[in-house]
Parts: C-alpha cells; sequence; structure tokens
C-alpha cells in the first residue's frame, strides 16, 4: 500500500490561487490557523507542519477540484481534476 504523497508548500499556494481561494478561506476549510497555512506555503520543498495539518490541507483543496501532480521527471504541479 503506497503513502499518500507530500504535497510541496508551492503546491499548496498554487491550487488555492487556481481555485481564486484566500488564505483565511483554506484555512478555515482545513480547520488550521491562517500563520500555520502560510509557513506551510512558504516551505521551499515538501509542505512543512504537523503531518494531519498538511493532510487536512491537501483533503480541503482535493475535496475544492484539485488534483495534486507529482514530480514524476516533469516536475511537480496541480491542476484542476476532471469530475
Amino acid at each position: 500500500m503506497s503513502e499518500k504523497y507530500q504535497p510541496t508548500g508551492r503546491q499548496i499556494a498554487a491550487a488555492r490561487t487556481l481555485l481564486g481561494m484566500s488564505q483565511p478561506d483554506l484555512a478555515d476549510a482545513a480547520n488550521i490557523s491562517v500563520p500555520t497555512l502560510r509557513r506551510m506555503e512558504a516551505s521551499p520543498g515538501e509542505a512543512t507542519g504537523l503531518a494531519n495539518n498538511v493532510s487536512a490541507v491537501q483533503s480541503a483543496l482535493e475535496a475544492a477540484g484539485i488534483a495534486f501532480l507529482q514530480p514524476n521527471g516533469g516536475g511537480a504541479g496541480v491542476r484542476l481534476a476532471t469530475a
């Protein structure tokens, strides 16, 4: 069984922007504080923070329609998921 993909801070910021969400909106959806989200988005690599907080942000973005793209030679990214 594979682990859930760990997004980067830049992927989280890009996903939020792609959806037109503010930091307070995403923080509220993930039930975390805005400063915690800011620290995650500022991470140079994998999003830093408590694993449950990163997972909550990732789940909130996925529920809003984001698909996280793993860095499989072309670089990590995000896109709107197809239904």
